[in-house]
């Protein structure tokens, strides 16, 4: 058989294969017009795949046809591109599943690269990903695979990365780091910037979100990115020196950004407090906290938070009568908080026009400043 013909042959085969596995019966003049072939062909491909070990069952009737059905053993997997990058990043994260799998998955990877075509095998090999924590199907954010496959070879071949950010969120951060200074109407675009330039070092996958871990020269410092909110531009082939994120482990370097840490691994602002609560009702509720009972309904919490103030809230979200023990820090957020709240209390207050450079805008005050890798 001339090689053509072979490569014909595999491809179809592999079309066929991904049309039956959507779990659903095929007639023979469907499969045909969908390979756009004969019915005959049709026939004799269902064969060869009988062959390979596949369990293709054949029903009767008008709606008879083609139905691949379960085997007694695992035959050979068929693959396009796209279920070949969907199948590493799976295997790549296996280990979220907390069953116990890596192993499992390493050589299940390696099975896989292996019999991949090189134009994919190489571009795969290149997608090397981190992950911290599995998301639920509310935090969940999809990225397009060939955006991935891009990061990866840009971080594979040092390679320094083009991108925009997406305007409704560019607009968003801006104001964040300014709020005092907005100014525009509320209808106006944001005005147009240069495309960011980003060493690109880690891509990682945290609470079903995609994060881009680069250097920028611009700012001089770490960037983190959410995949999703990025416009790939063409490379311009510039190439870097790889650096090493500050304490040498992606994973710690982007957890210790979502607590508002520079540094360590650690929340900026650690506090403790007893609540008039039993251990077992605030346990569930407390996070990466610690919780100790003093009593049948008495315990002491330890946590932490990115500022005092958001550790008192959050303190306060239990609804009960609660003592800070420390630090000092934490006992001033508290006094702060029960002003505020008193004042918010007070029916006689009348709330206050906030200060704009526009009478016709209305500026929200932000609470902190986001950056580039905000989780939310």
């Amino acid at each position: 058989m001339p090689a053509a013909a072979a490569s014909s042959t595999s491809q179809r085969l592999l079309a066929l294969l991904s049309l039956m596995q959507t779990n659903r019966s095929w007639s023979a003049p469907t499969l045909a017009a969908r390979l756009e072939v004969g019915e005959r062909t049709v026939r004799r491909d269902v064969e060869r795949l009988r062959e390979l070990g596949y369990t293709i069952d054949t029903t009767r009737g008008p709606e008879g046809g083609y139905r691949l059905a379960a085997g007694e053993s695992l035959p050979p997997l068929l693959l396009d591109d796209e279920q070949a990058v969907a199948v590493t990043l799976a295997l790549q994260t296996a280990r979220l599943a907390g069953a116990g799998l890596d192993d499992a998955a390493a050589r299940a990877l390696l099975t896989v690269t292996r019999l991949l075509p090189d134009r994919v095998a190489q571009r795969i090999a290149r997608l090397e990903v981190g992950a911290l924590t599995p998301g639920s199907p509310s935090t969940r954010v999809q990225v397009d695979p060939e955006v991935l496959l891009r990061i990866g070879d840009a971080i594979h071949r040092r390679e320094e990365l083009r991108f925009d950010v997406d305007r409704a969120e560019e607009a968003r951060l801006a104001s964040a780091a300014h709020p005092a200074s907005t100014s525009l109407p509320a209808s106006a675009s944001p005005p147009p910037r240069p495309p960011r330039r980003v060493e690109p070092h880690h891509l990682l996958l945290s609470s079903g979100r995609w994060y881009l871990i680069g250097w920028s020269d611009e700012h001089g410092d770490w960037r983190v990115f959410r995949v999703d909110r990025l416009r790939l531009r063409q490379h311009t082939g510039r190439r870097f020196e790889p650096r090493a994120v500050p304490g040498g482990d992606p994973a710690a370097f982007l957890s210790a950004r979502f607590k508002g840490s520079s540094g360590a691994d650690a929340w900026a602002c650690v506090g403790t407090v007893e609540l008039s609560l039993p251990a077992s009702a605030v346990a569930p509720f407390v996070g990466d906290g610690v919780v100790v009972a003093v009593g049948p309904e008495r315990c002491r919490v330890e946590a932490g938070s990115w500022s005092w103030g958001s550790l008192a809230a959050s303190f306060g979200r239990f609804d009960a009568e609660l003592v800070a023990v420390g630090p000092a820090e934490l006992i001033d957020a508290f006094a702060d908080l029960a002003g505020r709240y008193a004042r918010a209390a007070d029916r006689r207050a009348r709330p206050r026009p906030v200060p704009t450079s526009d009478p016709g805008v209305a500026v929200v005050p932000q609470v902190g400043h986001e950056q580039d890798g905000d989780r939310g």
